[in-house]
C-alpha cells in the first residue's frame, strides 16, 4: 500500500540496546555480566525492539575487558544466542588504560562483533580505529565534545565510519546536542548519526533524537530508569519504552 500525500508521516525509528555499559552488577540485580547474561539480555533487548546490540564485556568479578579471554566468549555466546543480530563491543580506554597495549587486545580477539564502538577523545585512538577497519570491524566513533568533533571531522578515518555517537553527560542540554548534530553533519561523513544522554538526560535526548531524526539508544548502560521514575527490572523494559516514547 502507497501512502497518499496526505497521509501522516510514520517515522523511521532506529533504537540500539546498551546493555550494560561500565556498571558493575551492585548497581542493579539484572545487570548482565557473564556471556550467558549478556546473551541473554541481548536476546531480550532485540525482541523489544532494538535494532542492535552493543556490550561491555567484563572479567568474572563485574569490570570491563577489552582482553580476547572474555571477549570472545561473550561475542560467541550472543552470536549463538541471536544470530544475525548486529553486535559492537566497548574499546573503552578505562578498561585497559595504555594505548599499546589497547590495541595489542583489540588485534587479539578471534571472535568477532559487528563493530566497535571508540571514543574518539581517547589516546590512541585515530591508530586503534586502523586496526578495527583493517580486521574488516565497523567504526562506531564516540564524539562526547565539540574539540572531539573537530578533530575527528579533519580525520581520514570520518569517511570510514559507520556511525558517529553524539555521547553526552548526565548535565547536557539540547542546544548542546544540536550544535555537535551540525558539526558531525557538516563533516560530510556518510555515516549516519546517533544521539544519546546519560541518567538525568537520557530521556530527554532520546526523545530529541526523534525530534531530529537521528538514531538513538537506550540501556542499562545509559540509565536504570523508565520515564516515569520508576526502576527498569531490564533492557527489555528500557527498549520498550524507547520505541513506544519514539512512536507517539
Amino acid at each position: 500500500m502507497v501512502s497518499s500525500p496526505t497521509s501522516p508521516r510514520i517515522p523511521k525509528i532506529y533504537v540500539k540496546a546498551c546493555i550494560n555499559g561500565a556498571r558493575t552488577p551492585d548497581q542493579h540485580p539484572n545487570l548482565p555480566v557473564t556471556p550467558e547474561q549478556l546473551a541473554a539480555e541481548a536476546l531480550a533487548a532485540h525482541a523489544a525492539g532494538a535494532k542492535a546490540v552493543h556490550m561491555h564485556p567484563k572479567s568474572a568479578d563485574g569490570v570491563d575487558s577489552l582482553l580476547a579471554a572474555e571477549v570472545d566468549a561473550a561475542v560467541a555466546a550472543v552470536r549463538h544466542a541471536a544470530p544475525g543480530l548486529p553486535l559492537g563491543v566497548t574499546t573503552g580506554y578505562w578498561a585497559l588504560p595504555d594505548a599499546r597495549q589497547r590495541l595489542r587486545a583489540v588485534e587479539s580477539w578471534s571472535v568477532l562483533p559487528d563493530f566497535t564502538s571508540l571514543n574518539w577523545h581517547e589516546p590512541g585512538s585515530p591508530e586503534l580505529a586502523e586496526v578495527i577497519l583493517g580486521r574488516g570491524l565497523g567504526v562506531e566513533v564516540g564524539i562526547f565534545h565539540a574539540e572531539a568533533a573537530q578533530s575527528w571531522a579533519a580525520s581520514d578515518i570520518a569517511p570510514h565510519c559507520m556511525r558517529v555517537m553524539i555521547e553526552l553527560g548526565a548535565d547536557a542540554d539540547l542546544a548542546t546536542a544540536d550544535e555537535l548534530i551540525s558539526m558531525v553533519a557538516a563533516a560530510g561523513s556518510p555515516a549516519p548519526i546517533l544521539l544519546h544522554g546519560l541518567d538525568e538526560s537520557c530521556w530527554p535526548l532520546l526523545e530529541h533524537a526523534g525530534v531530529r531524526g537521528v538514531q538513538t539508544r537506550i540501556g542499562m548502560e545509559d540509565t536504570l530508569l523508565l520515564p516515569d521514575g520508576s526502576t527498569a527490572d531490564g533492557n527489555a523494559a528500557l527498549v520498550s519504552a524507547a520505541v513506544e516514547l519514539l512512536s507517539r
